[in-house]
This record gives C-alpha cells, structure tokens and sequence, in this order.
C-alpha cells in the first residue's frame, strides 16, 4: 500500500539555501519539491500544514553510544530509547560505535552490536573502532568496507589498559583506511598523560569529580589531536576528529586545514554551552553526572568552537550521547576515575544549537542545517539520500517552529537517564513534526516511535578517488618524507 505525506506551506531549508516550497513524499522517498509538489500528490495523501514554520532535512548524530558496555556497566539507552529520544528532538539517523574488546574479532563484534541495534527506531550506521592489531583485524577490516557498509574506523588514544591505540596500531589502521577508501577518525587524549595525571591528582587527595577535569586539560587533547594529524599527514589519509573540545584541538585542525589537510572535526553540543564549573557542584550526583570525556571546558573554549563551526574548521555536531544514571555514576564515589564516562543530548541537540546559533547570529539556517546534517552526510558518504531535501532523497524530514519555546528537563525527555545537562535551559526553536521515512513519528509532543522501524544504512567506501583526493592533500601539504628530503640529499652529499 502507498504511503504518502504532502508538507505545504512551509519554507525549505538545505545547506544551500531555504525557499518556499511544499513537499510531498511517496513511499519514505521525497518525489517532489514545489509548486509540483501538491499537483503530484495523491488524493489520499496525509496532509500537514508548514505555514510560519521551517522544513529541515531531519538530523544526523554522527556519534552516539546506545546500549554501550563500558567501565563495568552498560549505557542505560538502548537503541529504542535513544533513537526515540533522538525522534522527539528531530534527529532522524544515528552513526553509533562497534567497540571490540582488546582481542576481540572485529566481525564478532559487529555481529552484535547489529543484533543489539534491530529494536532501532530511527535509521542507524556504525563506525567500528580498532582497539588492537593483527592481520586478522586487518582482514575484518576489508570485509567491513566490502560486505557491510562501513567506512569508517575509530581509534581511542585514550582509556589505557583498556581500548587505547598505541601509535603502531594508529599507523596500520590508518594505513589500511587509505587502502580500503575509508576515513579514520580519533577520539584525541593522551592517554599516557591522562593515567599519570589521574594518580597525581589523586595524591593531592582529590578524589571528587572536581578531579576529572584536572586530569584531563586541554593540552592532553591538543598533544594527542596533533599526534595524529601528524601520522594522518604522513600516509595521506584524511581523518575525523570527534568531540573537539578545546582550543589547542580546535588550533591543531585549523593549522592543519591551512596547509591543505584533509582534517575534519566534530563538536558536542554540550561542549558548545557547557563549562567546567558543572564538576565543582558540592552535590556528588550532580557532579558526576558530568563526567564525560573530554571534560567541559572553561568557558573561553566555547567561544572558539562557535567559532570554528562558523568559519567552517569545525564541521559537525553531535553528543557522544551515552547515559548512566546516578547508581551507576556512584561506582566512582570515592574514585572520580571509576564514574563511568558519558553525558546525554541526543533528544535537545537541534534545539540549544538553534538557540545559541541561530537565535543568537552565530549560524544562519542553512549553516545550522549544514552542522546538524548534511555535512555528516558528506563526510559519511550518504548524501543526498540523507541530509537534504531534494527528489530521490529519504523523506527524513523535521518541521522546525522557529517560535515555539520549551524548558529542558529530566522530567519530560525521552531518554530512560535520569538527569539532563541542559536542565532549566529555555530555547526558541522546537520541532513540531518529526517525519522518519515518510511516516510522522512525533507531533507536538506525541512520540510515535516504534522499535524496529529503524534501517541500517549502509555507507559506501570513499572509491578510486579517496586516494587521489588525499594525494592532492599532500602535494598541498607535504609529508614529513618529503620535508626531510632536502636534508637527506645534503647529508648524502657530506657523506
């Protein structure tokens, strides 16, 4: 049976430009844009009315954690409970993490996470971290790009004795990226650093969340951001840095970007509102719910990441949604290193960067559209299926109320945690139809999500010219060889 759903009256925003026009999709596929939109539209198409309101591509989340195994307990949103949560907030498509235990096949791994992701009520993918090195991973690798979409692979320079990469593991992994058209992408900290740190911070008798922060500056991030744009830089890989949080990262991509590096970077839209003061709050639970990686920053580093967004240095947004709540958060009580690590986000993400970007001049809609979508949709290589509003594309679609306010707080969302960073906060711009797939799936406050409707979305490997494209990179900007070259020549004169 056809399903159909004609928007009228409302004005269409890509990344592009906006424009008034109505939209009618047919079977989850938009068929048509304007004035054909409404004369193409079958007799019993579902009818909603735009007037006053935008019409957005709906919004991709390049980086979540639903159901994630992590420091001795697992994320309290499943895929259901996230990605309905995402749905209320007008995110229509998640990219979440296969993370394999040291040793552990990457193919098994993916294997269960996809099973874990079948109760998905929103559109999903997967990026698959590297958490060791063998030929086999190298393998698994191979059949990952080839066979199941994935081409993207994720490398923790944190979390020592546990999921860190050392730099040999960097280089193969990258190495073999290139080889197969897929794009590496890092979570920056040093994690040497970050384990001295924390003992030293303990000696100092600091045990409370305060301690996270101090355990993890800025220059643990901005070493580590640079580390790895280096190594990017010598094998002429393009590479994704996520959750930039600070400065130095957000230096590191600009420096690199100038010189012709392919380097792409991800900010979290609590690291855009949110700073460090949160882990000073004498009440424990508060605190600890904080507790993520990289750490809030103090509030100068806020201003440089709108910045970098603006400028276009920075150019996704995200929420590395992965929530604990306050009995699992108490396992670190006595031990900040022992509070499992991870905020929320993905249900208020749209509305705060509206809020702060777009009511405040920052962005304009169709950068705001850029950042929340389509972007993520070039970089991973769906679009224009996902992330514009453009004939063939999916009809994943958001109406967005420009007017309409909302008070966040834990105790309407949709996410099963029970705390929200961004409680209290009021914005300006609200979803008030979210449509997923040609269906609506929230209408002003009705969530109408249902688990399994969610599809994975296979994403295609970067093809022949990936290879090209960062070999252009590197005549832009040259290798480390090709920098010594000079030097090896007159020492080879010498000799």
């Amino acid at each position: 049976m056809t399903t159909s759903l004609l928007i009228r009256g409302g004005t269409v925003v890509n990344a592009d430009r906006e424009f008034k026009a109505d939209v009618l999709s047919i079977d989850g596929r938009i068929a048509a844009v304007g004035e054909d939109a409404a004369k193409n539209a079958p007799a019993n198409a579902q009818a909603l009315d735009a007037g006053g309101q935008y019409i957005l591509p709906g919004g991709i989340d390049p980086h979540t954690h639903m159901q994630l195994p992590f420091m001795g307990t697992v994320a309290a949103d499943d895929f259901f409970t996230g990605t309905a949560a995402g749905l209320a907030g007008g995110t229509t498509s998640i990219i979440d993490f296969v993370i394999p235990n040291p040793q552990q096949p990457l193919m098994e791994a993916f294997r269960m996470w996809r099973e874990w992701a079948q109760k998905s009520a929103a559109d999903y993918g997967f990026h698959v971290a590297v958490t060791w090195w063998s030929e086999e991973v190298s393998r698994d690798m191979g059949l990952l790009v080839k066979e199941e979409g994935v081409n993207t692979f994720k490398h923790f320079m944190a979390y020592k004795n546990a999921i860190m990469c050392d730099d040999e593991t960097l280089v193969n992994s990258f190495k073999r990226s290139l080889e197969l058209g897929a794009m590496p992408t890092v979570h920056a900290e040093n994690g040497e650093l970050v384990f001295l740190l924390q003992k030293e911070v303990a000696k100092m008798g600091i045990t409370g969340p305060e301690g996270h922060p101090l355990s993890r500056p800025p220059m643990v991030e901005g070493e580590a951001a640079n580390r790895a744009i280096a190594i990017a830089d010598v094998l002429g890989v393009p590479i994704y840095i996520v959750h930039v949080s600070c400065i130095e990262a957000a230096d590191a991509i600009a420096r690199a970007r100038a010189r012709g590096q392919r380097v792409y970077g991800e900010v979290l839209a609590g690291h855009l509102l949110i700073d460090d003061s949160v882990y000073r709050d004498p009440d424990f639970a508060k605190a600890a719910a904080y507790v993520m990686s990289p750490p809030f920053r103090p509030k100068g580093h806020q201003e440089a990441l709108w910045r970098g967004l603006q400028s276009g240095q920075l150019h996704t947004t995200a929420t590395d949604h992965c929530v604990f709540c306050a009995p699992q958060k108490a396992a670190g009580r006595n031990d900040f290193t022992k509070i499992p690590n991870g905020c929320g986000g993905i249900e208020e993400r749209m509305a705060v960067i509206w809020d702060a970007g777009v009511n405040a001049g920052r962005l304009t809609p169709s950068e705001f559209v850029a950042v929340t979508s389509a972007n993520a949709a070039k970089l991973f290589n769906i679009y224009p299926r996902k992330g514009s509003i453009s004939v063939g594309a999916d009809a994943d679609l958001v109406l967005w109320d420009p007017q309409g306010t909302k008070t966040i707080s834990a105790r309407t969302q949709h996410s099963k945690v029970d705390f929200n960073v961004f409680e209290g906060r009021k914005v300006r711009g609200i979803p008030s139809y979210t449509v997923s797939q040609g269906k609506v799936v929230y209408a002003k406050g009705e969530l109408r999500a249902e688990a399994g409707k969610g599809r994975y979305i296979k994403r295609p490997a970067f093809g022949a010219n990936f290879q090209a494209m960062a070999l252009r990179s590197q005549d832009l900007a040259p290798s480390a060889v090709a920098r010594a070259e000079p030097a090896m020549k007159s020492a080879a004169a010498a000799d």
